[in-house]
Formats: C-alpha cells, sequence, structure tokens
C-alpha cells in the first residue's frame, strides 16, 4: 500500500495543509486521526473545518463523541477515545455514508466500525512545532487524493 507524507514546520502550516486538502474532499469522505496528545490532531481538523467553510469555533469532542459543523459540506468530527464497548449504536454508518465529511480521533478503537475505503493520518511530532504527517489511502478515491495533494 502507497504511503505518503508532509512535513510541516509550524501549526499553522499544518492548518494550511488541512486547509488544501479539504477542499478536494468529496461527500462521504472518512479521515481516520491518530496522534499523541498534542501532536496536532484539533489544529489539523481547524485547519480542515476552514477549507470546508465552517465558520464555528473548532475544538475536541472530547465528553461529546460528536460534533457537527455546517459549511460547503458538513463535517463530523468524531473522538472516540472515551468509548466504552456499547457504542454500536451510535450510528457511525450514518456519518459515514452522508453529505459530509467525517474525521474521527483515536480511531483504531473502532476500526471494526469503519468502512473499507478512507483516508488514514497519523501525526508525529518531530520537535517543538514540526510535524510529519503520514498519509495512508485505503481505495482508490484517496489514493488519487493523496497524489494530488503532495504533488
Amino acid at each position: 500500500m502507497n504511503q505518503f507524507e508532509i512535513m510541516t514546520n509550524s501549526p499553522e502550516e499544518t492548518g494550511h495543509f488541512a486547509e488544501k486538502l479539504a477542499g478536494l474532499l468529496k461527500p462521504g469522505a472518512v479521515l481516520t486521526l491518530e496522534g499523541d496528545l498534542g501532536a496536532g490532531k484539533t489544529t489539523f481538523t481547524k485547519g480542515l473545518a476552514k477549507g470546508l467553510g465552517v465558520t464555528k469555533t473548532v475544538n475536541s469532542p472530547t465528553f461529546t463523541i460528536i460534533k457537527e459543523y455546517k459549511g460547503r459540506l458538513p463535517l463530523y468530527h468524531m473522538d472516540v477515545y472515551r468509548l466504552d464497548d456499547s457504542f454500536e449504536d451510535l450510528g457511525f454508518d450514518e456519518y459515514f455514508e452522508g453529505e459530509g465529511v467525517t474525521v474521527i480521533e483515536w480511531a483504531h478503537l473502532i476500526k471494526d466500525q469503519l468502512p473499507k475505503e478512507l483516508l488514514s493520518l497519523s501525526i508525529y511530532r518531530e520537535g517543538d512545532s514540526k510535524r510529519r504527517i503520514v498519509l495512508k489511502p485505503y481505495g482508490n478515491r484517496y489514493s488519487e487524493l493523496c497524489k494530488e495533494i503532495v504533488s
């Protein structure tokens, strides 16, 4: 499987990359987001939201699990870190197959619930403000997206 890497040197660059990526996303896009605390998951999601035309302030949905934002495409921001085993009835499929873009933090915790085609992003700290973003596309749609975004 192909894998792509992007290096950013500041939170602003991370946000700008996400904003650029948002411009290429279509309804039903699913992005999984992994990274240690403070790696830049929320910074990335804020940039994505800006690129989708979301005007509300975006913050981590740590205690609400799912936050919805209206933009050019709706943004569904999920943080499944605190889920227990009773998550089967949350209706994830409705989001994944919907008209918006779904971003899932800590997605490995619900991997059995995820669609087969998605874009996996892992953010690694390479210093105080430098980040390495690894993109792993699952499915042709996401492979083409990665080729376009990293070119």
